[in-house]
């Protein structure tokens, strides 16, 4: 059941769509980021740093005083989810290979599409499974059972055995309603 109270879900309620360095004014948006790299600390300098026209690592790393192997971790784990490309060229003097970075902005919003479609499912499924069932709720413990659960069990709790009360679940119905209607 989906947590509706959510900083990850309220926040993908509020995003919209934004180019460059605005974009990470959005939650949604940075935890992405964040949860791809796993590096909170470096990630937002060196995208940053690619948006404002650096493209080598080398480049990245002068400009945000982060070590070369660093900045080259972040960039390959954007690589892997398709948040970066780049474009090797050799330097015809000294053999030795460059790498240009970009970051393609459109693959983070289409993650953050799937996310908001994922979430919009869910929210579905929920508002569907809280319509369509009536709910026991034990006291004791507050173990929430629906009709068929609580009469297997004589509604009594599974757990302590106490006896169970019927819940009226209109509050949630309601407040399902309204997340999905701010969706739209």
């Amino acid at each position: 059941m989906l947590k509706l109270n959510d900083p990850m879900i309220q926040e993908l309620l509020k995003t919209h769509p934004k180019g460059g360095n605005e974009m990470f004014n959005d939650v949604a948006i940075q935890e992405i980021l964040m949860g791809i790299t796993n590096d909170e600390e470096n990630s937002v300098s060196i995208i940053k740093c690619m948006l404002e026209g650096k493209t080598t690592d080398e480049e990245i790393a002068e400009e945000t005083e982060i070590r070369l192997n660093i900045v080259r971790r972040v960039l390959y784990k954007l690589y892997d989810a398709g948040i970066a490309s780049y474009k090797r060229s050799k330097d015809p003097e000294t053999q030795w290979y460059t790498y240009s970075w970009k970051f393609e902005e459109k693959k983070v919003f289409e993650i953050l599409d799937e996310k908001y479609e994922k979430l919009s499912q869910e929210l579905n499924e929920s508002l569907e499974y809280e319509e369509e069932n009536m709910f026991f709720v034990c006291k004791g413990n507050h173990q929430r059972y629906n009709f068929e659960e609580a009469s297997e069990n004589n509604f009594t709790c599974g757990e302590c055995g106490s006896p169970l009360e019927y819940q009226d679940n209109s509050a949630i119905i309601t407040e399902l309603k309204q997340l999905k209607d701010r969706m739209n």
